[in-house]
């Protein structure tokens, strides 16, 4: 799939980075050198910068390799963690139920606007799962693999299509959220695992379906 050039009328804040992982820059040539960094974008001598090119290859080596950080990192918070970091991820979890039940699923309609709510409260409760991993590094490459796996899934959440593929994403967080809390790590991390695979299956069809047409009026 060909990238586009980043043109003026861009804006970074469409990049998938977690909350906390952007900060504003002095300036739009520091924004763009920290994401060549983070391999969101690359630079040619001809024409500036652009978006990273979209692979499959790619987007697996990063689902497997956030599987392999973040499942360490979840071993480590279960096993770290107080009935502080519990209550605060049950409720992380409350939050998503709540933005998930505002979602409008119906492929025929418009794009809902609360979703970018339900991202960042997705992305709430994944990082709370592994807050208490007590590793500042795992924690920072977590969240540059989730920008990089996020660069696939976005734009897959504007095809209405994805809504009809079959997956029960509500379960599958229920599952994670039971398995955190009875510290069963061997379970949770073979949880999530799978999570970010299923993921990966299902944007693999979108991208196989091609272009979706756009609806009529």
């Amino acid at each position: 799939m060909a990238a586009p050039f980043i043109s003026k009328r861009d804006s970074l804040a469409d990049k998938p980075h977690p909350p906390e992982a952007v900060e504003p820059a002095a300036c739009p040539r520091e924004a763009l050198n920290r994401l060549q960094s983070e391999k969101l974008v690359v630079s040619t001598t001809s024409r500036g910068f652009r978006v990273a090119p979209f692979s499959e290859e790619e987007m697996w080596d990063a689902i497997e390799t956030r599987i392999v950080i973040d499942c360490e990192a979840l071993r480590r918070s279960l096993a770290k963690g107080d009935d502080v970091w519990e209550s605060r991820l049950v409720a992380a979890f409350h939050a998503l139920m709540l933005a998930s039940g505002h979602r409008i699923s119906d492929a025929a309609g418009d794009p809902p606007a609360d979703d970018e709510q339900l991202e960042e409260r997705h992305y709430e409760f994944h990082r709370s799962l592994i807050s208490a991993c007590g590793s500042r590094w795992l924690l920072d490459l977590s969240a540059q693999l989730y920008a990089q796996t996020e660069r696939y899934r976005r734009p897959s959440l504007r095809d209405r299509r994805y809504f009809k593929l079959e997956r029960d994403v509500a379960t599958e967080h229920r599952q994670l959220l039971d398995a955190a809390v009875a510290r069963d790590a061997g379970h949770a991390a073979g949880l999530l695992a799978r999570h970010y695979r299923e993921t990966g299956r299902i944007v693999k069809q979108i991208l196989a379906l091609g272009p979706a047409e756009a609806p009529e009026r």
